[in-house]
C-alpha cells in the first residue's frame, strides 16, 4: 500500500523492543525523506514564482497564465503553513510584486498602501468568502458592491483642492513611481474637478490605467510595420506606454482610465458604491458595470453575465471584483498582511478556441534566434482576432506533434500571447498535411542553426551575413532609446540595403542628401530631415551608444551600469570578464557576452568606424559637490522619505562614494531605510558593517 506524503502509515499497535528499533528506524528515513521531498517542492516553487513574478513586474513579459500563478502561489502557501520549518522571510509569499521601475522615474510612499487582492476561479470559492465575511461581520446584514476587473494598470492619483497633484503607480504597495507628467495626457481623467463638487479637500482616488483593444490592435499594427516587437497584450502595452520617459509618446498613444475606490479621511458616504457614484459626478470615468448586490445569488448573475457580455467591452477585462459596500465594515473586518478581508477577485477562466494551423512559419530576430510561428485559420479570441501564435521553440513543436491542417486549441488568458495549447487529435484520423519539424538550417542565408547549451532557442550564428540580423541591428541602434535617430523606420532601412547604401550602422553616418533625395529631387525636404537626425545622434550620450551596439543581453539598464562603471569605451572593450563581472548587477552571462562581442573582427570594426564617424565614446565627467563619501563603498536597502533610492545613489556618487548591491567586508556602511531586509540585515551583523539612518547620513553630507 502506498501513503500521501503529508499522511504517513500509522504504528503498529504492539511490537517487541527489536521491532520497535526497527519501526522507529524506518519511520526516521521516511520521515528524513518526506522532509527533503517538501523541502525541494517548496524550493522549486520558490524559484519559479521568484522568477514569473520578475517577467510580470519588471519585463512586463509574463510566460504563464493568472490562474497558473495562482495555483503555484497557493501551493506554496500551504505547504509553508504545514512545515513553519521551511519559513523564510524571503519567499514570494511574504511579498508584494513591484512594478517600479529602475531609475526614471522617482518614487514616493503610498499614504495608504496598495494591497493586492485574493484571486479565485470558483463558485465554492465565492461562497467561502460570503461565509467568511458573513462570520466575521457577527450576522450584521452586509451588501456587496461588484465591479468588472480591469487588465491594466493599478494607479494611484491624489487630488488637492480640486486639483491632480501626484499620479503614482502601485510599485511595491508601499512606494510607488510617480507618472504624474505621463498620467495628465489621459483624456478621460479630470485634471482639475468642475467648481462647485462636493469632493473632499483632499482625497485619493484609485483605479486602473488601459489601452482600448482598437488602440493596442492600431498600436502593434504600427509596430509590426517598423519590425519592433509586438505588444503580447493590452495591459503590456498601458504599462509600457505609462512609464515612457517622453509624455508625447503617451499622449499619442490614447491611454484610458477607470475608477473604482475613494479613499479620503472623510468621504461622502460610508457606502463604497454611492462615493464611487460621486466620483462619477466630479468627472471620473467610473464604469457603468458596477452594481450594488444584496445575495450570494445576484453576485452569481453579475458573475454569469459579464463572463460573456465583457467580449463587447472596449477594454480588457480579466475577472470580477466583489468588495464590502460600508466602510465601516471594511474597516471592521479588516486586512490580513498582503490583502484586505473585505474584497476579492473572481478571475474568469481563460478563454479557449478551437482554429485550422494553415503551416508555421520561421522568423529570424537581430540576435539570430529564430522563432516558430503557427498560421491558422482567424478565430475570436478574448475581444481580437487571432491568426497566429508563437510556438516560442523546438521542444514545444515536438511536444504538441503537430501536422499541418491539423485542429488545434488556441488559449489567451488576459496576461499571455496567444498560444496553442492542444491538438483536438480526435479530428485527424487521417493525416493528410506534414509533420511540423523544427527547421535545420536559417531560412534566410541557408546557415545551419545552433543551439547553446541551456537555452530553449535556436541561433543563426552567421550574424556578418544573414539579412534580417543585419537589418534587425540597424533598426535596433537608429531605435528611440538607443540612438533615436526618429527619421528612419524599418522601410527606409530596407530600402538602404537593398540599394546598398548601408549594411551596417556605421554606414548610416556616411550617407548625404543626394543619396537618398531621390532623382529628381522630390524627397529633399526628408532627406535633409534624416541627415540632420543622423548628424544629431552623434550627441547622444556614450551608455546609449552601448546600448546601441545591440550586444547580446546587453540591455537598456545594463548597458548604463557598464558605462557609469567604467566610463569609456576602452576600458570596455578592454575589460576582463572578472573586471565586467565585478559591475553591480553585471552577471556572467552578459560579461561573456561583451568579452566575446569585442573578440568578434566584424564588430571591432563597425566600433571603430562608428568612433571615427564622431559617436561619444565616454561617459562626462563626474562634478563632486564634495569629497564626504571619498573611498566608502555603500550599499543602500530599504525604503527611504527624502529622497528615491535612485536619488540617493547619485548622491553617493558626487560626493566621492561607490555604489553596490552587495554587502562584503569591504562594505564601509549601509544606507539604511525602513523595511531592510533581514538577509542584508543578518549579514552586516556578522560582517559588523554600521547602519546609517536616512537623517544621519543627511547630516554627514551637510557637515
Amino acid at each position: 500500500m502506498e501513503y500521501d506524503l503529508f499522511n504517513p502509515p500509522p504504528a503498529p499497535n504492539t511490537v517487541s523492543d527489536k521491532q520497535e528499533a526497527g519501526i522507529e528506524a524506518t519511520d526516521n528515513t521516511a520521515k528524513s525523506s518526506n522532509e527533503k521531498s517538501v523541502a525541494e517542492r517548496i524550493e522549486q516553487l520558490r524559484s519559479e514564482l521568484h522568477q514569473h513574478n520578475y517577467n510580470y513586474y519588471v519585463l512586463n513579459a509574463p510566460v504563464i497564465s493568472d490562474q497558473e500563478f495562482d495555483k503555484m502561489m497557493k501551493e506554496l502557501q500551504e505547504l509553508e503553513a504545514a512545515h513553519p520549518e521551511f519559513s523564510d522571510p524571503n519567499s514570494p509569499t511574504q511579498r508584494v510584486g513591484s512594478d517600479l521601475g529602475s531609475g526614471n522615474f522617482n518614487s514616493y510612499a503610498h499614504e495608504r498602501p496598495m494591497l493586492s487582492l485574493g484571486n479565485t476561479y470558483n463558485r465554492e470559492e465565492v461562497r467561502a468568502f460570503y461565509d467568511r465575511v458573513k462570520d466575521g461581520l457577527n450576522g450584521q446584514p452586509f451588501d456587496i458592491c461588484c465591479e468588472l476587473k480591469f487588465d491594466g494598470l493599478s494607479i494611484s492619483l491624489i487630488y488637492e483642492n480640486r486639483n491632480l497633484v501626484r499620479a503614482l503607480t502601485r510599485g511595491d504597495g508601499v512606494r510607488g513611481d510617480d507618472v504624474t507628467a505621463n498620467v495628465r495626457t489621459i483624456r478621460t481623467l479630470p485634471l482639475v474637478l468642475p467648481k462647485g463638487v462636493a469632493a473632499p479637500e483632499r482625497f485619493e482616488i484609485r483605479g486602473e490605467v488601459l489601452l482600448p483593444w482598437s488602440r493596442f490592435e492600431a498600436l502593434n499594427e504600427e509596430r509590426e510595420a517598423r519590425g519592433e516587437a509586438l505588444f503580447a497584450n493590452p495591459r503590456n502595452a498601458a504599462s509600457g506606454t505609462l512609464k515612457s520617459k517622453d509624455a508625447r509618446v503617451v499622449a499619442q498613444r490614447g491611454l484610458d482610465a477607470y475608477l473604482y475606490y475613494v479613499l479620503a479621511d472623510k468621504t461622502p458616504s460610508d457606502s463604497h458604491y454611492a462615493n464611487l457614484l460621486a466620483a462619477r459626478m466630479w468627472g471620473f470615468q467610473v464604469s457603468d458595470a458596477t452594481r450594488l448586490t444584496h445575495s450570494l445569488d445576484e453576485i452569481f448573475d453579475f458573475i454569469d453575465y459579464w463572463d460573456t457580455a465583457r467580449k463587447d467591452l472596449p477594454v480588457a477585462t480579466d475577472g470580477v471584483v466583489l468588495k464590502i459596500d460600508s466602510l465601516r465594515q471594511q474597516e471592521e473586518l479588516g486586512m490580513t498582511a498582503k490583502s484586505p478581508r473585505w474584497a476579492i477577485a473572481y478571475k474568469f477562466q481563460a478563454e479557449r478556441a478551437r482554429t485550422r494551423l494553415n503551416n508555421v512559419t520561421f522568423q529570424v530576430g537581430r540576435t539570430g534566434a529564430v522563432t516558430p510561428v503557427a498560421n491558422m485559420e482567424p478565430v475570436l479570441l478574448a475581444g481580437t482576432t487571432v491568426r497566429r501564435a508563437s510556438l516560442h521553440n523546438a521542444d514545444i513543436i515536438n511536444m504538441l506533434d503537430l501536422y499541418e491542417g491539423d485542429y488545434v486549441y488556441v488559449e489567451k488568458a488576459g496576461e499571455i500571447i496567444p498560444q496553442i495549447v492542444g491538438v483536438d487529435y480526435d479530428s485527424r484520423p487521417l493525416l493528410t498535411g506534414k509533420k511540423i519539424d523544427f527547421i535545420k538550417t536559417c531560412p534566410e542565408c541557408g546557415t545551419p542553426l545552433v543551439r547553446y547549451e541551456g537555452e530553449a532557442a535556436h541561433y543563426c550564428p552567421n550574424s556578418t551575413v544573414c539579412p534580417p540580423q543585419l537589418k534587425g541591428r540597424v533598426e535596433h541602434f537608429i531605435s528611440r532609446d538607443a540612438m533615436n535617430i526618429d527619421s528612419l523606420g524599418p522601410e527606409t532601412i530596407d530600402e538602404y540595403f537593398t540599394r546598398g547604401l548601408i549594411k551596417d550602422a556605421a554606414d548610416l553616418y556616411n550617407i548625404k542628401v543626394e543619396d537618398i533625395c531621390g532623382e529628381d529631387g522630390t524627397r529633399m525636404k526628408s532627406a535633409k530631415k534624416i541627415v540632420e537626425s543622423i548628424e544629431a545622434s552623434k550627441k547622444m550620450p556614450f551608455d546609449r551608444v552601448l546600448y546601441a551596439l545591440g550586444i547580446r543581453f546587453v540591455g537598456r539598464v545594463s548597458a548604463q551600469q557598464i558605462a557609469t562603471a567604467l566610463r569609456d569605451l576602452d576600458h570596455i572593450r578592454n575589460a576582463s570578464l572578472e573586471e565586467l563581472q565585478a559591475i553591480d548587477g553585471i552577471g556572467t552571462k552578459i560579461a561573456q557576452s561583451i568579452v566575446d562581442f569585442f573578440a568578434d573582427k566584424h564588430a571591432t570594426d563597425l566600433v571603430n568606424r562608428l568612433i571615427k564617424a564622431g559617436v561619444q565614446t565616454s561617459m562626462p565627467e563626474i562634478q563632486l559637490q564634495g569629497e564626504q563619501l571619498k573611498g566608502k563603498v555603500i550599499v543602500i536597502s530599504g525604503t527611504f522619505t527624502q529622497h528615491s533610492r535612485e536619488e540617493y545613489k547619485e548622491i553617493i556618487t558626487k560626493h566621492g562614494g561607490k555604489n553596490t548591491s552587495s554587502i562584503s567586508s569591504k562594505t564601509s556602511f549601509i544606507l539604511a531605510g525602513e523595511n531592510m531586509g533581514p538577509t542584508k540585515l543578518q549579514k552586516a551583523s556578522s560582517l559588523n558593517i554600521p547602519l546609517m539612518s536616512e537623517e544621519d547620513f543627511l547630516k554627514l553630507l551637510d557637515e
